[in-house]
C-alpha cells in the first residue's frame, strides 16, 4: 500500500490563538514519535492567521487511524473545545494522474 497524505485545517478564534498553537506544538512532538508517521508539520495560514494547517504523510491508513486513537490527539481536541471558530476539516489526499 501506498503513502498517505493527509491535510488538516483547524479554524481557532483570535483570542485563542496562543492557547490552540501550544497545544498544536505539543501534538506535533507526540505524532512525531508514532509508528506509522512520517512526517507532521504544523503551519499557520498566511492569508488567513488563527487557522492552523496540519501537512502529514503516514504509511497507510492504518496509521493513521491509529494516531487518531492517541491521547495527544484527544488532549489536542480538549484542548481546542470551545475556541474553534469553524470545523476542523481532515483531507486525506488522492494524487491526480497527470498524463
Amino acid at each position: 500500500m501506498s503513502e498517505l497524505h493527509v491535510v488538516a485545517t483547524i479554524p481557532v478564534m483570535p483570542e485563542a490563538v496562543d492557547q490552540v498553537r501550544g497545544a498544536l506544538a505539543d501534538l506535533v512532538t507526540a505524532t512525531r514519535a508514532e509508528e506509522g508517521c512520517l512526517a507532521y508539520d504544523l503551519y499557520e495560514s498566511a492569508a488567513a492567521p488563527g487557522t492552523f494547517v496540519t501537512v502529514e504523510r503516514w504509511t497507510d491508513q492504518a496509521a493513521l487511524d491509529a494516531h487518531m486513537t492517541q491521547p495527544h490527539v484527544a488532549a489536542a481536541f480538549a484542548a481546542a473545545d470551545g475556541a474553534l471558530s469553524g470545523e476542523v476539516a481532515i483531507h486525506p489526499l488522492r494524487p491526480v494522474d497527470q498524463a
